[in-house]
């Protein structure tokens, strides 16, 4: 990608993600409330991976306001969590700040962490909804590999890349499962609350298993656990149903389709 493009993808993205972030944090999707009465935001997915946290320091990847990042540290963890919405940093730090969790926040482009911080790391975490965002996923594995200690550990959940492939409401194949051209849309609301009064304009790419299977790998990580899920632990795709507590599918999908993909792979 041209450098100019770039910066110009980087920019209108953090302009739509600063402007979605006092809806976010306002709305029941999020459940702030509910956070800071002690629920914990990670889900029956990425836990049983994270297994035993304490005394663990974790980099936490695109962390959007942070209350992963705090979950982390509730667990035990030292945090530094990173995003590159200013918006949602200051919201972190102000809720991490309130909880007194021991998270530190940056915030820049993840691709370019590298110019912001000289730390390695046991964990580094990432989830859900981030590397669509991401034009470079080896720059992406290149910053995860460079993080962290030898042996130490990369937890990733992501929406599964089939998802992608459909239309909004599931009733048509759309996009290319394999990467292309940046998708460019014009959104009105955001997932967290479809009546929000907020437009914005986006630029993602649809990235394949492979694509992201290769990236690591060629970055000297090695995969250790893979596992794929017909369900999704948040409400946030249209013509869902929730068949058990925090497992939605599309409803006239059903199982047939992954929804959510999981991974560990392990620094050489």
């Amino acid at each position: 990608m041209e450098t100019g493009q770039e910066l110009n993808y980087i920019q209108i993205n953090k302009e739509a993600w600063n402007r979605k972030v006092e809806s976010h944090f306002e709305s029941e999707f999020y459940d702030v409330e509910s956070f800071i009465n002690g629920k914990n935001s990670l889900t029956s997915i990425e836990l049983p991976l994270l297994a035993e946290l304490t005394g663990k320091r974790v980099l936490h990847l695109q962390c959007h306001f942070g209350m992963d990042s705090i979950s982390l540290a509730r667990l035990g963890a030292e945090v530094v969590a990173v995003d590159f919405s200013e918006e949602a940093i200051q919201k972190g730090m102000n809720l991490a700040a309130q909880e007194n969790a021991n998270v530190r926040f940056i915030c820049c482009n993840v691709l370019e962490l590298d110019q912001y911080l000289e730390e390695q790391f046991d964990i580094v975490f990432a989830s859900y909804g981030i590397i669509g965002w991401l034009d470079d996923l080896n720059q992406w594995a290149k910053i995860i590999a460079h993080f962290l200690k030898k042996d130490g550990r990369f937890i990733f959940a992501e929406f599964h890349p089939v998802v992608w492939m459909f239309s909004d409401r599931f009733d048509s194949v759309e996009f290319s499962y394999f990467k292309s051209e940046p998708i460019i849309e014009n959104e009105s609301g955001t997932y967290a609350d479809r009546d929000a009064d907020l437009s914005t304009q986006s630029m993602s790419w649809n990235h394949s298993l492979e694509e992201v299977f290769q990236a690591l790998m060629k970055n000297g990580l090695s995969i250790n656990d893979f596992k794929e899920y017909d369900f999704s632990p948040f409400n946030c795709f249209l013509n869902t149903e929730e068949f058990q507590p925090e497992k939605f599918r599309i409803a006239h999908f059903q199982n047939k389709i992954p929804m959510v993909y999981s991974l560990v792979a392990v620094k050489n």
